[in-house]
Protein backbone atom coordinates (compact mmCIF):
# COMPACT_ATOMS: atom_id res chain seq x y z
CA UNK A 1 0.00 0.00 0.00
CA UNK A 2 0.98 3.46 -0.62
CA UNK A 3 2.99 4.86 2.21
CA UNK A 4 1.48 8.06 1.99
CA UNK A 5 -2.06 7.02 2.21
CA UNK A 6 -1.57 4.89 5.26
CA UNK A 7 0.27 7.22 7.17
CA UNK A 8 -2.70 9.36 6.36
CA UNK A 9 -5.33 7.10 7.12
CA UNK A 10 -4.32 6.25 10.70
CA UNK A 11 -3.22 10.45 11.33
CA UNK A 12 -7.25 10.15 10.61
CA UNK A 13 -7.79 7.77 12.92
CA UNK A 14 -5.47 8.29 15.64
CA UNK A 15 -7.56 12.26 15.29
CA UNK A 16 -10.71 9.90 15.84
CA UNK A 17 -9.51 8.90 19.09
CA UNK A 18 -8.49 12.53 20.19
CA UNK A 19 -12.25 13.68 19.60
CA UNK A 20 -13.62 10.73 20.93
CA UNK A 21 -11.77 11.55 24.70
CA UNK A 22 -13.23 15.11 24.26
CA UNK A 23 -17.15 14.65 22.87
CA UNK A 24 -19.91 13.17 24.99
CA UNK A 25 -20.06 9.15 24.54
CA UNK A 26 -23.67 9.85 26.05
CA UNK A 27 -26.30 11.61 26.64
CA UNK A 28 -25.68 11.12 30.93
CA UNK A 29 -21.89 10.50 30.04
CA UNK A 30 -20.22 13.88 29.26
CA UNK A 31 -16.83 12.50 28.00
CA UNK A 32 -15.00 9.49 28.64
CA UNK A 33 -12.95 10.65 31.43
CA UNK A 34 -14.90 9.82 34.47
CA UNK A 35 -13.83 6.05 33.48
CA UNK A 36 -10.02 5.79 34.02
CA UNK A 37 -9.74 2.28 32.49
CA UNK A 38 -11.46 3.27 29.13
CA UNK A 39 -9.90 6.59 28.86
CA UNK A 40 -6.49 4.87 29.55
CA UNK A 41 -7.22 2.34 27.27
CA UNK A 42 -8.43 4.20 23.99
CA UNK A 43 -5.75 6.95 24.62
CA UNK A 44 -3.28 3.75 24.36
CA UNK A 45 -5.15 2.87 21.10
CA UNK A 46 -4.59 6.07 19.84
CA UNK A 47 -0.71 6.15 20.05
CA UNK A 48 -0.42 2.96 18.65
CA UNK A 49 -2.02 4.56 15.93
CA UNK A 50 0.16 6.98 15.86
CA UNK A 51 3.15 4.39 15.42
CA UNK A 52 1.38 3.04 12.19
CA UNK A 53 1.24 6.17 10.93
CA UNK A 54 4.96 6.78 11.72
CA UNK A 55 5.88 3.88 10.19
CA UNK A 56 3.31 3.47 7.36
CA UNK A 57 5.50 0.33 6.39
CA UNK A 58 4.25 -3.25 6.57
CA UNK A 59 5.47 -3.47 10.16
CA UNK A 60 2.70 -0.60 10.92
CA UNK A 61 -0.26 -3.35 10.31
CA UNK A 62 1.25 -4.97 13.70
CA UNK A 63 0.41 -2.32 15.46
CA UNK A 64 -2.57 -1.11 14.03
CA UNK A 65 -4.20 -3.85 15.07
CA UNK A 66 -2.69 -4.02 18.50
CA UNK A 67 -5.10 -0.44 18.23
CA UNK A 68 -7.66 -1.78 16.97
CA UNK A 69 -7.93 -4.32 19.46
CA UNK A 70 -7.97 -2.11 22.25
CA UNK A 71 -10.14 0.56 20.75
CA UNK A 72 -12.64 -1.97 19.70
CA UNK A 73 -12.44 -3.68 23.32
CA UNK A 74 -13.21 -0.24 25.16
CA UNK A 75 -16.11 0.53 23.01
CA UNK A 76 -18.09 -2.98 24.04
CA UNK A 77 -16.93 -2.22 27.21
CA UNK A 78 -19.22 1.43 27.12
CA UNK A 79 -22.11 -0.81 25.90
CA UNK A 80 -22.58 -2.47 29.16
CA UNK A 81 -23.23 1.31 30.64
CA UNK A 82 -27.08 1.55 30.48
CA UNK A 83 -26.49 5.43 29.91
CA UNK A 84 -24.61 4.54 26.43
CA UNK A 85 -26.10 1.40 25.17
CA UNK A 86 -29.01 2.10 22.94
CA UNK A 87 -28.19 5.72 23.30
CA UNK A 88 -24.43 6.64 22.04
CA UNK A 89 -23.08 9.89 21.48
CA UNK A 90 -20.51 11.61 19.26
CA UNK A 91 -17.09 10.65 21.19
CA UNK A 92 -18.50 6.95 21.56
CA UNK A 93 -19.11 6.38 17.35
CA UNK A 94 -15.64 8.82 17.18
CA UNK A 95 -14.27 5.69 18.23
CA UNK A 96 -16.12 3.64 16.15
CA UNK A 97 -15.10 5.17 12.96
CA UNK A 98 -11.09 4.88 14.03
CA UNK A 99 -11.40 1.12 14.62
CA UNK A 100 -13.18 0.89 11.16
CA UNK A 101 -10.98 2.93 9.51
CA UNK A 102 -7.71 1.51 11.18
CA UNK A 103 -9.23 -2.01 10.32
CA UNK A 104 -9.45 -1.00 6.60
CA UNK A 105 -5.78 -0.09 6.39
CA UNK A 106 -4.85 -3.32 7.79
CA UNK A 107 -6.69 -5.66 5.39
CA UNK A 108 -5.81 -3.66 2.34
CA UNK A 109 -2.07 -3.60 3.55
CA UNK A 110 -2.21 -7.62 4.53
CA UNK A 111 -3.77 -7.63 1.04
CA UNK A 112 -1.40 -5.48 -0.75
CA UNK A 113 1.86 -7.66 0.46
CA UNK A 114 4.19 -9.52 -2.12
CA UNK A 115 3.95 -13.00 -1.88
CA UNK A 116 6.08 -14.67 1.27
CA UNK A 117 7.32 -17.87 1.69
CA UNK A 118 4.18 -20.95 1.67
CA UNK A 119 3.51 -20.46 5.65
CA UNK A 120 3.73 -17.36 5.70
CA UNK A 121 1.53 -17.19 2.80
CA UNK A 122 -1.20 -19.76 3.89
CA UNK A 123 -1.26 -17.77 7.60
CA UNK A 124 -1.92 -14.41 5.54
CA UNK A 125 -4.35 -15.66 3.71
CA UNK A 126 -6.13 -17.00 6.26
CA UNK A 127 -5.97 -13.37 8.25
CA UNK A 128 -7.28 -11.38 6.04
CA UNK A 129 -10.59 -12.95 5.67
CA UNK A 130 -10.83 -13.44 9.52
CA UNK A 131 -9.95 -9.79 10.22
CA UNK A 132 -12.26 -8.52 7.28
CA UNK A 133 -14.97 -10.95 8.92
CA UNK A 134 -14.02 -9.66 12.56
CA UNK A 135 -14.79 -6.23 11.73
CA UNK A 136 -18.17 -6.87 10.10
CA UNK A 137 -19.52 -8.64 13.16
CA UNK A 138 -18.19 -5.90 15.38
CA UNK A 139 -20.02 -3.36 13.65
CA UNK A 140 -22.92 -4.94 13.69
CA UNK A 141 -22.24 -5.51 17.35
CA UNK A 142 -21.52 -1.92 18.20
CA UNK A 143 -24.55 -0.80 15.78
CA UNK A 144 -27.34 -2.59 17.41
CA UNK A 145 -26.35 -2.51 20.31
CA UNK A 146 -25.38 1.50 20.13
CA UNK A 147 -28.45 2.76 18.33
CA UNK A 148 -30.73 0.34 20.11
CA UNK A 149 -32.36 -1.82 17.81
CA UNK A 150 -35.17 -3.98 19.09
CA UNK A 151 -34.16 -7.55 19.21
CA UNK A 152 -37.37 -8.57 16.94
CA UNK A 153 -35.48 -6.38 14.01
CA UNK A 154 -32.35 -7.54 14.77
CA UNK A 155 -30.26 -9.01 17.52
CA UNK A 156 -26.55 -8.32 17.98
CA UNK A 157 -24.36 -11.41 16.96
CA UNK A 158 -23.74 -11.74 20.88
CA UNK A 159 -27.21 -12.51 21.79
CA UNK A 160 -27.37 -15.11 18.31
CA UNK A 161 -24.58 -16.67 19.54
CA UNK A 162 -25.75 -17.02 23.11
CA UNK A 163 -28.81 -18.73 21.72
CA UNK A 164 -26.77 -20.89 19.49
CA UNK A 165 -24.88 -21.57 22.31
CA UNK A 166 -27.54 -22.96 24.69
CA UNK A 167 -29.89 -24.54 21.80
CA UNK A 168 -26.81 -26.95 21.06
CA UNK A 169 -29.37 -30.24 20.83
CA UNK A 170 -32.23 -28.56 18.87
CA UNK A 171 -29.47 -27.37 16.44
CA UNK A 172 -27.82 -31.20 16.17
CA UNK A 173 -31.27 -32.01 15.85
CA UNK A 174 -32.38 -30.13 13.19
CA UNK A 175 -28.87 -30.73 11.31
CA UNK A 176 -28.87 -34.08 11.19
CA UNK A 177 -32.61 -33.81 9.84
CA UNK A 178 -31.98 -31.59 6.84
CA UNK A 179 -27.80 -31.82 6.27
CA UNK A 180 -27.35 -35.40 6.50
CA UNK A 181 -30.74 -36.64 5.50
CA UNK A 182 -32.37 -33.77 3.45
CA UNK A 183 -28.92 -32.17 1.61
CA UNK A 184 -26.12 -35.43 1.38
CA UNK A 185 -28.69 -37.97 -0.23
CA UNK A 186 -30.12 -35.60 -2.17
CA UNK A 187 -26.93 -34.47 -3.45
CA UNK A 188 -25.22 -37.59 -3.86
CA UNK A 189 -28.77 -38.76 -6.48
CA UNK A 190 -28.76 -35.50 -7.93
CA UNK A 191 -24.52 -35.16 -9.04
CA UNK A 192 -24.67 -38.85 -9.74
CA UNK A 193 -27.82 -39.18 -11.98
CA UNK A 194 -26.39 -35.82 -13.86
CA UNK A 195 -22.49 -37.02 -14.16
CA UNK A 196 -24.29 -41.16 -15.53
CA UNK A 197 -26.75 -38.62 -18.43
CA UNK A 198 -23.88 -36.44 -19.28
CA UNK A 199 -21.59 -39.45 -19.82
CA UNK A 200 -24.43 -40.92 -22.04
CA UNK A 201 -25.20 -37.76 -23.74
CA UNK A 202 -21.58 -37.60 -24.84
CA UNK A 203 -21.18 -40.88 -26.15
CA UNK A 204 -24.90 -40.31 -27.75
CA UNK A 205 -24.86 -37.48 -29.62
CA UNK A 206 -29.08 -37.26 -30.15
CA UNK A 207 -28.85 -37.26 -26.17
CA UNK A 208 -27.13 -34.35 -25.81
CA UNK A 209 -29.29 -32.38 -28.47
CA UNK A 210 -32.61 -33.49 -26.51
CA UNK A 211 -31.22 -33.38 -22.93
CA UNK A 212 -29.64 -30.30 -22.68
CA UNK A 213 -33.00 -28.12 -23.92
CA UNK A 214 -34.94 -29.77 -21.13
CA UNK A 215 -32.39 -28.92 -18.51
CA UNK A 216 -32.82 -25.27 -19.76
CA UNK A 217 -36.19 -25.49 -19.42
CA UNK A 218 -36.67 -27.64 -15.87
CA UNK A 219 -33.78 -25.03 -14.66
CA UNK A 220 -35.52 -22.51 -14.74
CA UNK A 221 -38.97 -24.26 -13.00
CA UNK A 222 -39.04 -22.49 -9.38
CA UNK A 223 -38.26 -23.62 -6.14
CA UNK A 224 -41.33 -23.03 -4.34
CA UNK A 225 -43.43 -24.64 -7.33
CA UNK A 226 -41.78 -27.94 -7.19
CA UNK A 227 -41.07 -28.22 -3.00
CA UNK A 228 -45.06 -28.45 -2.60
CA UNK A 229 -45.59 -31.42 -5.06
CA UNK A 230 -42.68 -33.01 -4.11
CA UNK A 231 -43.67 -33.08 -0.81
CA UNK A 232 -47.20 -34.83 -2.02
CA UNK A 233 -45.50 -37.12 -4.06
CA UNK A 234 -43.02 -38.10 -1.19
CA UNK A 235 -44.26 -37.63 2.19
CA UNK A 236 -43.16 -34.72 4.62
CA UNK A 237 -40.16 -36.87 6.48
CA UNK A 238 -36.99 -36.24 4.40
CA UNK A 239 -37.29 -38.01 1.37
CA UNK A 240 -39.65 -35.24 -0.01
CA UNK A 241 -36.37 -32.94 0.61
CA UNK A 242 -33.95 -35.14 -1.09
CA UNK A 243 -36.12 -35.63 -3.42
CA UNK A 244 -35.77 -31.74 -4.08
CA UNK A 245 -32.07 -31.35 -3.47
CA UNK A 246 -31.64 -34.33 -6.08
CA UNK A 247 -33.69 -32.04 -9.30
CA UNK A 248 -32.19 -29.07 -8.31
CA UNK A 249 -28.17 -30.21 -8.55
CA UNK A 250 -29.04 -32.65 -11.61
CA UNK A 251 -28.98 -30.05 -13.95
CA UNK A 252 -26.05 -27.96 -13.19
CA UNK A 253 -23.85 -31.21 -12.96
CA UNK A 254 -25.45 -32.19 -16.60
CA UNK A 255 -24.61 -28.95 -18.07
CA UNK A 256 -20.89 -28.42 -16.92
CA UNK A 257 -19.95 -32.41 -17.20
CA UNK A 258 -21.01 -32.41 -20.40
CA UNK A 259 -19.08 -29.18 -21.55
CA UNK A 260 -15.77 -30.70 -19.61
CA UNK A 261 -16.39 -33.79 -21.61
CA UNK A 262 -16.22 -31.73 -24.65
CA UNK A 263 -13.00 -29.94 -23.72
CA UNK A 264 -10.44 -32.34 -24.71
CA UNK A 265 -8.71 -31.23 -27.76
CA UNK A 266 -8.09 -32.95 -31.01
CA UNK A 267 -4.91 -33.74 -30.68
CA UNK A 268 -5.24 -36.10 -27.23
CA UNK A 269 -8.38 -37.29 -29.11
CA UNK A 270 -6.44 -38.17 -32.15
CA UNK A 271 -3.72 -40.01 -29.83
CA UNK A 272 -6.55 -42.03 -28.39
CA UNK A 273 -6.97 -42.97 -32.04
CA UNK A 274 -3.79 -43.68 -33.31
CA UNK A 275 -3.53 -46.02 -29.79
CA UNK A 276 -7.01 -47.71 -31.66
CA UNK A 277 -8.28 -47.20 -27.80
CA UNK A 278 -12.13 -47.86 -27.52
CA UNK A 279 -14.41 -45.52 -25.75
CA UNK A 280 -14.13 -47.25 -22.20
CA UNK A 281 -10.35 -46.52 -22.52
CA UNK A 282 -10.57 -43.15 -23.88
CA UNK A 283 -13.49 -42.14 -21.05
CA UNK A 284 -11.52 -43.70 -18.33
CA UNK A 285 -7.97 -41.86 -19.50
CA UNK A 286 -9.09 -38.67 -21.64
CA UNK A 287 -12.77 -37.40 -21.12
CA UNK A 288 -12.57 -37.73 -17.41
CA UNK A 289 -9.64 -36.52 -16.76
CA UNK A 290 -10.56 -33.88 -18.88
CA UNK A 291 -14.11 -32.81 -17.42
CA UNK A 292 -12.83 -33.41 -13.85
CA UNK A 293 -12.49 -28.97 -12.96
CA UNK A 294 -16.04 -28.95 -15.02
CA UNK A 295 -17.39 -31.59 -12.97
CA UNK A 296 -15.71 -29.88 -9.33
CA UNK A 297 -17.14 -26.65 -10.52
CA UNK A 298 -20.96 -28.15 -10.64
CA UNK A 299 -20.09 -29.88 -7.20
CA UNK A 300 -19.14 -26.44 -5.28
CA UNK A 301 -22.49 -24.44 -7.32
CA UNK A 302 -24.69 -27.41 -5.87
CA UNK A 303 -22.93 -27.40 -2.05
CA UNK A 304 -25.00 -24.25 -1.97
CA UNK A 305 -27.93 -24.67 -4.09
CA UNK A 306 -28.22 -28.51 -2.26
CA UNK A 307 -28.89 -26.82 1.14
CA UNK A 308 -30.90 -24.10 -0.37
CA UNK A 309 -33.19 -26.51 -1.48
CA UNK A 310 -33.53 -28.45 1.49
CA UNK A 311 -34.52 -25.37 3.60
CA UNK A 312 -36.97 -23.85 1.11
CA UNK A 313 -38.55 -27.26 0.59
CA UNK A 314 -39.00 -27.78 4.46
CA UNK A 315 -41.18 -24.37 4.36
CA UNK A 316 -43.74 -26.58 2.62
CA UNK A 317 -43.95 -29.71 5.18
CA UNK A 318 -42.22 -31.66 7.48
CA UNK A 319 -41.43 -33.37 10.66
CA UNK A 320 -41.20 -31.14 13.64
CA UNK A 321 -38.23 -30.95 13.00
CA UNK A 322 -35.18 -29.14 10.33
CA UNK A 323 -33.56 -25.68 9.85
CA UNK A 324 -36.12 -24.65 7.35
CA UNK A 325 -39.14 -25.81 9.68
CA UNK A 326 -37.29 -24.34 12.83
CA UNK A 327 -36.97 -20.61 11.01
CA UNK A 328 -40.50 -20.86 10.19
CA UNK A 329 -41.80 -21.53 13.43
CA UNK A 330 -39.75 -19.02 15.51
CA UNK A 331 -40.59 -16.46 12.98
CA UNK A 332 -43.81 -16.68 13.97
CA UNK A 333 -43.18 -16.70 17.13
CA UNK A 334 -40.94 -13.73 16.87
CA UNK A 335 -37.88 -15.39 18.06
CA UNK A 336 -35.60 -13.82 16.06
CA UNK A 337 -32.48 -14.98 18.31
CA UNK A 338 -33.41 -18.43 17.70
CA UNK A 339 -34.05 -17.98 13.66
CA UNK A 340 -30.36 -16.25 13.83
CA UNK A 341 -28.95 -19.11 14.96
CA UNK A 342 -30.59 -21.62 12.96
CA UNK A 343 -29.33 -19.34 9.79
CA UNK A 344 -25.72 -19.54 11.47
CA UNK A 345 -25.77 -23.08 11.73
CA UNK A 346 -26.95 -23.24 7.35
CA UNK A 347 -24.07 -20.70 6.85
CA UNK A 348 -21.79 -23.47 8.65
CA UNK A 349 -22.71 -26.32 7.27
CA UNK A 350 -22.97 -24.68 3.59
CA UNK A 351 -19.16 -23.18 4.53
CA UNK A 352 -17.85 -26.59 5.54
CA UNK A 353 -19.50 -28.51 2.47
CA UNK A 354 -17.77 -26.08 0.36
CA UNK A 355 -14.68 -26.33 2.00
CA UNK A 356 -14.80 -30.70 2.00
CA UNK A 357 -15.57 -30.25 -1.92
CA UNK A 358 -13.00 -28.00 -2.85
CA UNK A 359 -10.38 -29.82 -0.73
CA UNK A 360 -11.36 -32.97 -3.01
CA UNK A 361 -11.45 -31.18 -6.26
CA UNK A 362 -7.28 -29.69 -4.95
CA UNK A 363 -6.33 -33.19 -4.18
CA UNK A 364 -7.85 -34.73 -7.34
CA UNK A 365 -7.09 -31.79 -9.99
CA UNK A 366 -3.89 -30.42 -8.23
CA UNK A 367 -2.35 -31.34 -11.71
CA UNK A 368 -4.75 -28.58 -13.54
CA UNK A 369 -2.70 -25.11 -14.99
CA UNK A 370 -4.69 -23.13 -12.42
CA UNK A 371 -3.05 -25.22 -9.42
CA UNK A 372 0.85 -24.60 -10.54
CA UNK A 373 2.90 -21.89 -9.11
Amino acid sequence: MDPRKLRLGFLFAAGAIVLALLLPSGPRSPSLLPSPAIWQTTACAGLLFLCAAWMANARATAFGLAGITLAGGATLAMLRDPAIAGSAGTGFWMIVIAVWLAAALCVVNLAAMRPLRTDRQNILNILVPLLFGAVVFYLWEVGVRGFGVPPVLLPSPSAAAAKFASSLPTLCTDFVQTFVRGVLIGYAIGCGAGLLVAILAHRYAFLGRGLLPLGNFFSALPLVGIAPIMVMWFGFDWPSKAAVVALVTFFPMLVNALAGLSASGHIERDLMRSYAANHSQSLSKLYLPAAMPFIFNALKINATLALIGAIVAEFFGTPTQGIGFRISTEAGRMAIDMVWAEIALAALAGMGFYGLVALAERATTFWHPSYRT
